[in-house]
């Protein structure tokens, strides 16, 4: 019994790590500028780079209901989806937008061996913390 139990164990384990070995590696975000609107009370703009190294992608995700955002590809080649649409590889200073409200299905490096930048410009409440938030599954 106890070897039963030991055996589904390790099991469970090496399919967990298994499955989340396959995962791509995700995007390192960082705020580059956070700036209250001083003709529009209550929005920001807040500027986000989101860098992807060889393969890597994030995670489908959502942004606050109050997000507009501009994103500009900078270095490399970004694939996205926003909405169900139909993949797209963005190359640079090629640029998409996501309207309030969004869900951001694909955004991922379009290259397994060069890396990729973008930044997205949001415009939305300056009360808002979380930027990103998964899709549930």
């Amino acid at each position: 019994m106890l070897t039963r139990y030991l055996l589904s164990a390790v099991f469970a384990a090496f399919s967990i790590t298994t499955a989340s070995a396959g995962d791509p590696p995700p995007g390192k975000v960082t705020v580059v500028f956070d700036r209250p609107l001083p003709n529009v009370p209550g929005k920001s703009m807040k500027g986000v780079l989101v860098e992807y190294a060889p393969g890597a992608a994030s995670p489908a995700h959502l942004h606050p209901r109050s997000a507009f955002i501009y994103a500009t590809v900078l270095e490399g080649a970004v694939r996205s989806s926003v909405n169900g649409t139909p993949e797209k590889v963005y190359k640079v200073g090629e640029n998409f937008v996501e309207e309030p409200g969004s869900f951001h299905g694909v955004s991922a490096n379009a290259s397994d061996t060069e890396p990729a930048r973008l930044l997205a410009v949001f415009v939305l409440d300056s009360n808002e913390k979380e930027l990103v938030t998964p899709a549930k599954k």
